[in-house]
């Protein structure tokens, strides 16, 4: 099993560039709580609705809203696992998420790409899928494999099984795939269980993890329930991403952007939660910030970033959850 070293533990007391106090991080959350009961959150799914209102939040199944009590989402908080274990087909590229541990894996669902022959530009194929996930196994630096490109020239009904067969087949590290909804998430766990042998097996040495994307501000839409009950109910891990974006789909400010994804997240983990108690859950963001000269693109790279990234770094391990945050 691969244990990446911890991030910031050396050898000797030296200095340290701590962003966030404790105080600061109370506050963030204080924030995140306040929003989540007096504001709340659309949920698309009235399943997913109807586990809310049975554990105590108020629900309005027309406006598709819940409004979730602090001590809902505290206890779902708790209840999640604070390490997630990741297994690979060949058992030395097994890896725990915990505490301080630091592993990399490529950004995942891009849909074009620069020929690597011709510097042509355009879609994405599933032979560009195969070969990204061949790169994941070729290289050390990478410790699992997120479903990297779409198979843009396979019809969409079926794209996500050609994508999730193109990386189980081509790299023996964890693969973080991408359902878009009940039936998928079913059918990629199904394609998991088969890579194992079983879904026994699976649930023992879990090969793959789903992943699934919040819609900012204070959404999770019906696929995406649907993906994290679907997960949870075979006790699975999950990943879910919030993609704010400060000064669009957020507050322009630091501290209102880091609410608004970490309402999105908590709310997500306390419905895998309330799914299934203890069921394993990542929780993840790619929040940056708007560029408003250039079309309103999301800047990559800028101080704001580092910012924003080093907050939910430190939200996440405030909650003791195994976070992925995007863009290193």
């Amino acid at each position: 099993m691969k244990r990446n070293k911890n991030a910031g533990v050396a050898g000797f007391n030296g200095a340290s560039l701590q962003m966030f106090t404790e105080e600061d991080l109370h506050k963030l959350h204080l924030g995140t709580l306040e929003v989540m009961e007096r504001t709340g959150i659309n949920i698309g799914s009235d399943e997913a609705l109807g586990y809310f209102e049975e554990a105590g939040a108020i629900v309005d199944y027309d406006e598709k809203v819940a409004k979730i009590p602090p001590y809902i989402v505290e206890e779902a908080i708790a209840s999640a696992p604070a390490s997630v274990f990741l297994a690979g087909k060949d058992s030395k590229h097994d890896i725990i998420l915990e505490d301080g541990r630091v592993y990399y894996c490529p950004f995942g669902n891009g849909i074009m790409m620069q020929d690597e022959r011709t510097g042509e530009f355009r879609e994405s194929t599933k032979q560009d899928a195969i070969n990204c996930a061949k790169i994941v196994e070729y290289f050390d630096e990478y410790d699992l494999c997120f479903d990297t490109v779409a198979a843009r020239d396979i019809d969409p009904a079926v794209a996500y099984i050609h994508g999730l067969e193109a990386h189980l087949l081509n790299t023996n590290k964890p693969v973080l795939a991408s359902p878009e909804g009940r039936d998928s998430a079913k059918f990629m766990i199904e394609m998991g269980a088969a890579a194992a042998g079983s879904l026994e097996n699976l649930q023992k040495r879990p090969l793959i993890i789903n992943g699934v994307c919040t819609i900012s501000p204070l959404t999770i839409p019906d696929h995406v329930c649907e993906s994290i009950i679907e997960t949870a109910k075979v006790n699975l891990p999950v990943m879910v991403l919030s993609m704010a974006m400060s000064g669009g789909m957020a507050p322009v400010t630091l501290a209102g952007t880091l609410i608004v994804m970490n309402a999105e997240i908590l709310a997500a983990v306390t419905l895998s939660q309330l799914v299934k108690k203890g069921a394993p859950f990542v929780y993840g963001s790619s929040t940056g910030t708007l560029d408003m000269r250039h079309n309103a693109a999301a800047m990559v790279g800028c101080p704001e970033l580092g910012l924003i990234s080093a907050g939910v770094a430190a939200l996440g391990r405030k909650y003791m959850l195994p976070t992925l945050v995007a863009g290193s």
